[in-house]
């Protein structure tokens, strides 16, 4: 019997026919991916088998079965069993999913005890079995640490050790590597793959991300629009798609080893003999946070230059200090040493030529206001004393940079949560440009979006730099993205820049053992050099 089978499955909201008529099933020890972009009904999917939607107002059809049991017919109490016992979920935000309050290892104790009734001794002795078996070192005593005292990666560990505690016969992994470094995101993988080959536990894996899917699953189920485009074994879905939708997806994925064609190796020489003014400088920057002993250096002796016109991208991984050297060039942080030059000139604090486009649009946009007011805020800032034209002008700028970013002049009252999550980024790229700035730093612009939104919010930042002759600075742990848009790259780590260079020099041909690293986590989209890397890696990690 298949430990999930799914039949003609229908989920609603409201009018809103999220899942269409989807049909699936999992096999014992299969490993299995949801792929497909933001809306396309994934994690609904996933919802539905724990039967999540019940007592939501959805209105759920089709047949589920999960582990044995009949999920629509199920009673509150069966459900209660099944999730935890019997099948479990990973989600995308470990943050939201664990409670701030309560140790790591006092919530998993508590996990392990309402489903297996252990006494309370036995509770704890498993939550540090299961924490160290997920590889967090010092298991013992690192379950007595909270959620804010972990790093991203070993808060994803600590879900997934959290999600084995009863030994799931199902594991249901949400986006699980979304937010994280290419380092990190090939050690959870390496994680599932290795606790699915010990245990023998199913794996569902939702994903918008393809290259994911080919380093982790046996089988691919492409939707879109609620429905199923095309499913089959990963090496024919990946490799020979058959469907047009899942050839425009893979086409989508930005590539780490993309080559350069002539047409685009000429337009850069053309560029470099144009590009010579440096907009932005920075010379010798240190930032600390604390005092004394127990201070810390997030960026040691770091010097760059940025040229009108072109990208530097800023890569590492998380910890490395990218996000601390972006907000010093924009001046949203001061130097603990060192300077920042804009056109040549010594600059403190925050300089209009300067604007920042940040990682998540819906903490940078105040929610209660709309979209065209936050927008606007810039160009007020620049026309102090207004009369009531310079306000009917502002309202044109403001609707004349929405169109400009893809979207319509009438969204203008619109709220943050009435958009998705590319078009927010592409409000925060407007209230970028309404500053009519030279330089923008872009940090994490893309790490939360699929692939396709993903590659038009490049695509509309290239266009941007284009027309306008911006400068940017992308910060990203994205390597395949920033190969694919900047013209230089500065490699980062523990606050330092490691290696620098064209694109092409230091992807090609990485001089410094940590680059070499980096790019040799970043997914294959090939399952079979997939498999060879993991091996690799675990080969490594043994040695």
């Amino acid at each position: 019997m298949s430990l999930v089978r799914v039949t003609d499955l229908t989920v609603e909201f409201g009018g809103l026919r999220a899942v269409d008529g989807l049909s699936f099933t999992l096999e014992r020890g299969a490993a299995l991916a949801l792929v497909g972009e933001s809306g396309s009904g994934k994690s609904t999917v996933a919802s539905a088998l724990l039967g999540l939607h019940h007592g939501t107002g959805a209105r759920v059809g089709g047949s589920i079965e999960v582990a044995g049991t009949d999920v629509q017919a199920a009673s509150d109490g069966e459900l209660r069993r099944l999730r935890g016992a019997k099948a479990a979920m990973v989600f995308q935000d470990p943050l939201s999913s664990l409670d701030p309050y309560y140790a790591i290892g006092d919530q998993i104790a508590e996990v392990y005890r309402v489903h297996a009734r252990g006494s309370r001794r036995a509770a704890r002795a498993r939550a540090v079995e299961v924490l160290d078996r997920v590889g967090i070192p010092d298991a013992r005593r690192r379950s007595r640490s909270r959620p804010h005292e972990f790093s991203g990666g070993m808060r994803q560990r600590a879900l997934i050790a959290m999600a084995l505690a009863c030994e799931p016969e199902l594991l249901i992994a949400d986006e699980p590597t979304t937010a994280l470094d290419v380092t990190v995101q090939a050690q959870i993988l390496d994680l599932l793959h290795t606790l699915r080959e010990e245990t023998g536990m199913g794996l569902l894996l939702v994903t918008h991300d393809v290259g994911v899917a080919a380093e982790s699953v046996d089988r691919v189920l492409v939707m879109r629009h609620g429905r199923v485009v095309e499913q089959g074994p990963v090496t024919a879905v990946l490799g020979a798609p058959a469907e047009p939708y899942t050839r425009e997806l893979l086409s989508a994925v930005p590539r780490v080893d993309a080559v350069r064609t002539p047409a685009q190796a000429s337009e850069e020489v053309e560029a470099s003999e144009e590009v010579e003014e440096v907009v932005l400088e920075a010379s010798r920057l240190r930032r600390e946070f604390g005092r004394g002993k127990r201070a810390l250096v997030a960026v040691d002796d770091v010097s760059l230059t940025v040229r009108r016109g072109e990208t530097l991208g800023v890569v590492g991984e998380s910890g490395s200090g990218k996000t601390t050297l972006g907000r010093m060039l924009v001046g949203l942080l001061e130097p603990t040493a060192g300077e920042v030059r804009h056109d040549g000139h010594a600059r403190a604090g925050v300089n209009p030529a300067v604007q920042m486009v940040f990682q998540d649009p819906v903490s940078s946009l105040n929610p209660r206001r709309s979209i065209g007011e936050s927008i606007a805020d810039p160009l007020r800032a620049r026309a102090m004393g207004l009369r009531g034209s310079d306000e009917g002008r502002i309202r044109a700028r403001v609707t004349e940079l929405l169109e400009r970013v893809g979207l319509e002049g009438a969204h203008y009252e619109r709220y943050p949560h009435e958009f998705s999550g590319g078009q927010r980024q592409r409000v925060g790229i407007a209230r970028a440009l309404a500053a009519d700035p030279r330089v923008i730093v872009c940090d994490e612009p893309v790490s939360a979006l699929d692939v396709t939104t993903q590659a038009q919010v490049v695509a509309l930042l290239g266009e941007l730099q284009r027309e306008l002759g911006l400068a940017l600075v992308f910060v990203a742990h994205d390597l395949a993205v920033v190969r694919q848009v900047s013209d230089r790259v500065a490699v980062m780590r523990r606050g330092r820049i490691v290696e620098t260079g064209t694109a092409d020099e230091v992807y090609d041909s990485p001089q410094n053992p940590y680059t070499r690293q980096l790019l040799a986590a970043v997914p294959a989209l090939d399952p079979e050099a997939a498999a060879r890397r993991r091996a690799a890696r675990r080969e490594l990690a043994s040695a």
